[in-house]
């Protein structure tokens, strides 16, 4: 039973530890809620640092989880710009990292996130080279791009996934030049594979993008600290004023592998262990957001999952869980994205090899249309772009596992909500 003698920390300050704090309270926990970040800015929703915040579309403070005020008026006890050093998991204690002071737990929730992957090559340490993952990062990069447009300068962008394309769209709003490097043969592959990534490509060289594919950074070359040139495997130098490092994200499990929790294979996302309760392998440590392996009964495999949708459903569903409710998490993974005039919605789980064909509904070649991932007939994953309202039932097909019809599935008058029957 919950009481008010009680205490739950929360570690991390991102939308999952926020949106976790949140839940802890609509329950109606009355006990002590401690929430830890590491960062001096309030929890705030990392989607805008790569769109519209970092357009200029979008004001500061409209990236925050909460008015600053929430915290005070809700009773949650905000440590910022604080870190956790480590657990200890017998005496049930979290230990901090700047005068080491001890506080003891009934439950602790970690939903410490993921961190950019470095260039491990020469020329890192140059003013001009960029992440993208915090605020101040965003920041940062924004005045940049600003800077790189009324100059005419260049920027050259590792990796061709989500964050690299839509700051690739950025910049080019901005009006600077852009070379993007990418070791795979197409934008995206790891996540669409090659059927969609082309569409992608095509966007942005419309716009002016410059790819370089099948090739990866080797150096970064400069003079005087600041950025000149990008060199890549193959022996090509790119002119570049500043280089953004958009190659993924590694969860942050240092401080669960410190204490002991059960950590995944690379295999499975290689985040912490959880079960579908979001329990760690310790019955009184939980785990939410970007960080967390957990089980997908839909997909018969682990997932781990480093978009918003997870870290907004995945925070409150571990605050339930904490408070004894038994709730299974197994949302459909969902992301979106925004580049120059084209939106996109993604639902689902499907990486390349794990399906048999790819179903067009609509027009590619006008960018209006929903892709659907087949294997044996089942609807995997759905990515509608610039068609909307549709998330629910693509997201109701791929739940039912039903067999679909490939001809009726590509039939833009075949009502979605129409298609298949459950399978047995």
């Amino acid at each position: 039973m919950v009481d008010a003698d009680q205490t739950f920390i929360i570690v991390g300050g991102g939308l999952a530890g926020a949106k976790a704090a949140e839940t802890l309270r609509a329950e109606g926990f009355s006990g002590r809620v401690i929430l830890i970040c590491d960062e001096r800015d309030h929890p705030y929703e990392r989607p805008p640092l790569s769109k519209g915040y970092l357009l200029g579309k979008e004001e500061r403070d409209s990236v925050f989880v909460h008015e600053p005020a929430w915290y005070a008026q809700n009773d949650v006890e905000l440590h910022l710009g604080e870190t956790v050093e480590a657990i200890d998991r017998t005496a049930r204690t979290v230990r901090f990292g700047g005068d080491g002071t001890l506080v003891r737990y009934d439950k602790l929730l970690l939903a410490t996130g993921a961190e950019p992957r470095r260039l491990d090559i020469p020329g890192t340490g140059l003013a001009g080279v960029h992440h993208l993952r915090r605020l101040a990062h965003a920041e940062r990069l924004k005045g940049v791009l600003a800077a790189l447009g009324r100059d005419n300068g260049h920027i050259v962008i590792a990796g061709a996934g989500w964050i690299g394309l839509e700051v690739a769209a950025a910049a080019r709003e901005y009006g600077a030049e852009v070379t993007v490097i990418e070791p795979l043969s197409t934008p995206l592959q790891a996540v669409l594979g090659p059927e969609l990534g082309s569409i992608f490509a095509d966007l942005h060289r419309e716009h002016g993008v410059r790819f370089h594919f099948g090739a990866k950074l080797t150096e970064i070359v400069g003079q005087d600290g600041m950025v000149l040139a990008a060199r890549t495997d193959d022996g090509e130098e790119h002119p570049a004023h500043d280089v953004l490092a958009a190659i993924g994200a590694a969860p942050r499990i240092g401080l669960a592998e410190a204490a002991g929790l059960e950590i995944a294979d690379r295999a499975h996302g290689g985040g912490v262990m959880v079960d579908d309760r979001l329990r760690t392998s310790d019955p009184d440590i939980y785990a939410a957001g970007d960080v967390v392996s957990f089980p997908h009964a839909l997909f018969d495999t682990r997932l781990r999952v480093e978009h918003w949708a997870n870290a907004l459903n995945g925070g409150p569903a571990a605050a339930r869980s904490m408070l004894g409710q038994d709730l299974a998490y197994d949302r459909v993974p969902y992301f979106f994205s925004d580049q120059y005039d084209l939106g996109m919605e993604y639902s689902g789980w499907a990486p390349p090899g794990s399906y048999d064909e790819v179903v067009i509904r609509g027009d590619a070649g006008k960018r209006e249309f929903i892709a659907f991932w087949v294997k044996q007939g089942r609807v995997l994953a759905g990515m509608n772009v610039n068609v909307w309202d549709v998330t629910e039932p693509i997201q109701q097909l791929i739940r039912s596992k039903a067999q679909v019809d490939t001809e009726a599935l590509a039939d833009p008058h075949v009502p979605l909500d129409s298609l298949g029957s459950p399978a047995s």
